[in-house]
């Protein structure tokens, strides 16, 4: 019992460290966030000012909403920003126990797994939001004129972009686990019904029941999920014992 906890205790101990290095960049770029959120907050505003310029002028109705709100950002923008110290402290604390081949499907995966998250994250605040609130906008009359809150509209705008860079990510998965040999090369053809029900569920969550959006959603998942699907055509599946061989 004493050698094993001799030999967990360095691995502990390094990766308290690691996790605590982690944190500190939180902290520092949460702070360094804060101290232009009201320049972030106007960015993001700008899908609202290119509609209309007096619709960027966001209000709220509750005392601690602008500072909660602004913390809110700056904590999950701190984090985004420390996302590439967060891999760089996990790829130094596994690589020593990887072989070459590992090291080399790990780089790729997360690299690909940034460029596409980036990329649908990217249209969505492009492409996606500059339309879908033009159209929700069009309800506005004379009887009905929009105020929007600090908070739900900041809440619209990084839940958009954050399932929307999740949803860049599924052709990636669906090739992974079929050249990993988790599903089998057919599979998805298969259950494509099912999946396209699944597709509409995560939508409508993703976007809290709001029918446009999760519209606007679905009809790219639906795309992407056919894309997977060819792409998994073109790309085999790995043999393992080919693979074992080279190695």
């Amino acid at each position: 019992m004493t050698v094993l906890a001799d030999h967990f205790t360095p691995h502990l101990r390094e990766l308290r460290r690691r996790v605590l290095t982690v944190f500190a960049a939180m902290l520092v770029f949460t702070a360094g966030v804060y101290w232009f959120v009201e320049d972030l907050v106007e960015h993001l505003s700008s899908p609202l000012v290119r509609i209309d310029p007096d619709l960027a002028r966001l209000v709220y109705t509750g005392l601690p909403e602008a500072l909660f709100s602004y913390l809110k950002l700056s904590l999950l923008a701190g984090f985004v920003l420390a996302v590439p110290v967060l891999v760089y402290q996990l790829w130094m604390f596994v690589s020593p126990g990887l072989h070459r081949r590992e090291k080399v499907v790990a780089i790729q995966v997360a690299a690909w797994g940034f460029i596409l998250f980036s990329g649908g994250a990217l249209f969505a605040y492009f492409v996606v939001l500059p339309e879908l609130i033009a159209f929700l906008l069009r309800f506005a009359s004379d009887q009905m004129q929009p105020h929007l809150k600090l908070g739900p509209y900041l809440n619209f705008v990084v839940r958009s972009s954050f399932a929307f860079g999740l949803a860049f990510e599924l052709p990636f998965l669906m090739v992974m686990a079929t050249r990993l040999g988790v599903v089998a090369p057919d599979y998805f053809v298969r259950y494509r019904t099912y999946s396209y029900l699944g597709v509409v569920l995560v939508s409508l969550l993703a976007m809290a029941g709001d029918p446009v959006a999760t519209f606007m959603l679905a009809v790219p998942l639906f795309l992407l999920y056919e894309a997977g699907i060819l792409i998994g055509k073109i790309f085999k599946p790995v043999d393992r014992d080919q693979a074992t061989e080279n190695e």
